[in-house]
């Protein structure tokens, strides 16, 4: 009998050992999945290792199930990633292992494709001869559908479900109508490499950054590529990527959020219309992400583009590694394993050898910093690709000197005015959903709060509702005022409901669109509005950070800023760097193709230095400024940080089993402890949260004294209080 060591999905930092006979069992299995019994049930691991002698007597090991060999093994380098992830994460390599695989292949069924054979669809020259008008306007889905068609000599089932998951059923009726044909390609077959012709001349910033990139892609190096907005940075992508893909290697972009997916997506495909490219996201459905997972793995597809899970693909030809927009702090997990995608990029680049660029108008300060130590390369695109394009003017109006109209200055009025009549977009941009986001008795001062949460319930008038953004509690919109009685209870504040309705009843004639997380929750409905802008469908958006990241609208010459000075006042030191790269972000929406772009700031604090950076487009003179309070105050990238979070029903235990971490922490000179306290919002979801910090100038000794306080941390009693380990946290 062999042993097998395997990582299952439990919160147990170890391994488990099981039986199997000699002859079912090589040590070319370690990597490949295995059903095995557990307690009572039976659980999925990956094989681990194969060894020759237990670590416990045999009489006490149990035997496993049966190997699954429906995939291929998970390959040494990227098993190497999880434990890498594991031990600086200081989280169970189960539970590690475990989260890096799709849904479908967690499970304890085998895992079946579809089809073994791979079709692909393509118009018929009937199909080509088909406008759009000859679809009713009606049938959405088959439009896009059909202008997909046209874009693309051939699309696959699952770029056919891209579209829309009722693209299938349209399908097989263009088949009927004799519009598409069905072609065979032969399985694991690799398509010929097939660049769009056309393409547009580089700035010689690009040039020189395509260049540096190029002459060594053949070794490790991170290029922090920092470029304006609308500085091309997506063309550097581009050319990089059609060089690796001549040399038969794979290419692995990382995406912060979903909705930057279909813009970067398209640009791909449009470039590279022959070749196999993979999108992994939460947008799709178990089996679908399993397909192109797989997909990945066995190299049949060149380009993978995912969100921050993606970067645990298995890449056997990997030769690129893309961080775009690294700065988005949606690269940082925050539940579970919490691991910062952009930080293990860079880990597994140099395990590949392979090099990583971190892409950024407004780069993360960590990322700046290591630029300016040496540790990365920056590269630097200053000005705007498209011909005639500028960097858009800013300019502040000063919300003391006069009233508002529900939020909106006058400047910001005549502003819209222009661009109305002159039949150019213009995006007003608040970052805050729903209506407003306080109900306030003027007679008491009574305000409507979450009973499970220490936060403000957001009234979202349209629903008649108020709802908690944290935990989603919902209740209606009373009456009365439930403490003196008095109707005369008003919504304060305003979100983008309320100005969406301001705009609608100042500009009855405009088309305006809202854009936040509510009206872009249903299915495709983000494509559809992406599509609605670009053809000019659309006269002002309203929309939330949505809008700040990455997306390029030709018609837009106009951005107004509302509310922003409330970040001014956060207790985050992180707060400021934020808000700069979120206001440099959304004002770089404006004149990215040869019409003027101005951006207005609604402020009190004009003379603010982030605001005078931002007028000036100065990310540098704000970056250094920032790293020198940082370096004064002992704040990262100069100190390595971890969070001890703990929660609980009450406050008492939570605190109480902080303090009985920090007295078993034992921690050398060189690492510094702090006293337990309530965390930044002290109560979520019905949990009273607190948190304890600990950290050091070095990351080896924090990293050393970690290792030894996690396993104390395992040993301390802690019933009712659920508890976490957060490396490099971002939220405290």
């Amino acid at each position: 009998m062999s042993i097998i060591r395997v990582a299952l999905d439990v919160p147990v930092n170890t391994l488990f050992d099981y039986l199997l006979p000699d002859d079912e069992v090589t040590r070319g299995d370690v990597g490949a999945r295995v059903r095995v019994p557990f307690g009572k049930n039976a659980l999925t691991g990956v094989i681990m290792e194969v060894i020759p002698h237990p670590l416990v007597p045999t009489r006490r090991l149990r035997a496993a199930s049966h190997v699954l060999r429906d995939i291929p093994p998970l390959p040494k380098n990227v098993l190497d990633l999880f434990r890498f992830c594991s031990e600086y994460y200081h989280h169970p390599l189960g539970e590690v292992v475990m989260n890096g695989l799709p849904t479908r292949l967690r499970s304890n069924k085998p895992f079946i494709e579809e089809s073994h054979t791979d079709f692909q669809y393509r118009l018929t020259p009937t199909g080509q001869s088909t406008d759009l008008s000859a679809i009713p306007v009606r049938s959405v889905v088959k439009r896009r559908l059909l202008a997909r068609l046209k874009e693309q000599d051939a699309i696959s089932m699952t770029e056919t479900r891209e579209v829309s998951s009722r693209a299938v059923g349209a399908i097989k009726e263009f088949m009927a109508s004799g519009w598409v044909e069905e072609i065979l390609v032969p399985p694991g077959g690799s398509r010929l490499f097939e660049e769009s012709a056309g393409l547009p001349v580089l700035t010689p910033a690009q040039q020189s950054a395509v260049n540096a990139i190029a002459a060594k892609t053949s070794e490790f190096n991170a290029w922090l590529l920092h470029g304006v907005t609308g500085s091309g940075k997506t063309e550097v992508y581009l050319r990089l990527i059609s060089l690796l893909l001549r040399q038969g290697r794979q290419t692995l972009v990382l995406v912060p959020e979903i909705n930057l997916t279909p813009q970067l997506e398209a640009s791909f495909r449009t470039r590279f219309p022959s070749i196999r490219m993979v999108s992994l996201h939460s947008a799709l459905n178990a089996s679908e992400r399993a397909v192109g997972w797989l997909q990945a793995q066995q190299a049949e597809a060149q380009l993978i583009l995912g969100t921050r899970l993606a970067v645990f693909t298995p890449l056997p030809k990997l030769g690129l590694i893309i961080v775009d927009e690294e700065h988005d702090a949606s690269f940082k997990q925050q539940e579970g394993l919490r691991y910062s995608a952009r930080d293990v990029a860079v880990f597994r680049a140099k395990q590949a050898n392979v090099p990583v660029i971190l892409g950024s108008a407004t780069p993360s300060l960590e990322s700046y910093y290591a630029a300016l130590s040496g540790r990365y390369t920056m590269l630097r695109l200053p000005f705007r690709a498209a011909k005639n394009a500028s960097l858009p003017v800013v300019r502040y109006i000063d919300t003391r000197k006069a009233k508002s109209e529900d939020g909106l200055m006058a400047p910001v009025i005549a502003a819209l005015e222009r661009c109305l009549a002159l039949n150019q977009q213009s995006l007003v941009f608040i970052n805050r959903r729903g209506y407003a986001p306080v109900l306030l008795c003027k007679s008491c001062g009574w305000s409507a709060a979450c009973h499970r949460c220490a936060s403000r319930l957001v009234v979202h008038l349209r629903e008649k509702q108020m709802r908690c953004h944290h935990c989603g509690h919902r209740e209606a919109v009373p009456n009365a005022c439930p403490e003196c009685g008095d109707q005369d209870i008003a919504p304060f504040g305003h979100g983008t409901q309320r100005v969406a309705a301001t705009l609608e009843e100042r500009f009855p004639d405009a088309r305006i669109m809202r854009i936040d997380r509510d009206s872009t929750r249903r299915k495709d409905a983000w494509q559809q509005m992406l599509k609605d802008i670009q053809e000019k469908r659309v006269d002002i958006l309203v929309g939330t950070q949505i809008m700040a990241k990455g997306h390029d609208f030709p018609n837009l010459a106009l951005v107004a800023i509302l509310n922003s000075d409330a970040s001014l006042y956060s207790t985050d030191f992180r707060a400021s760097e934020r808000l700069f790269a979120q206001l440099m972000q959304v004002a770089g929406r404006a004149g990215r193709a040869g019409i003027e772009g101005e951006v207005l700031i609604q402020t009190e604090f004009a003379g603010h230095p982030l605001y005078h950076a931002l007028q000036k487009q100065d990310y540098d003179a704000l970056a250094r400024t920032l790293l020198e309070e940082r370096r004064t105050a002992g704040f990262p990238p100069f100190v390595y940080q971890a969070l001890l979070r703990a929660e609980a029903p009450e406050i008492s235990a939570t605190l109480s089993f902080l303090k009985s971490a920090a007295a078993v922490a034992q921690a050398p000179e060189e690492v510094e402890v702090f006293d337990p306290v309530p965390a930044q919002m002290s109560r979520l979801k019905g949990m009273e949260r607190a948190c304890l910090l600990a950290q050091s100038a070095s990351r080896k000794k924090l990293q050393t004294f970690l290792a030894g306080w996690r396993s104390r941390l395992d040993a301390l009693p802690s019933r009712k209080v659920r508890w976490t380990l957060d490396v490099d946290p971002l939220e405290f």
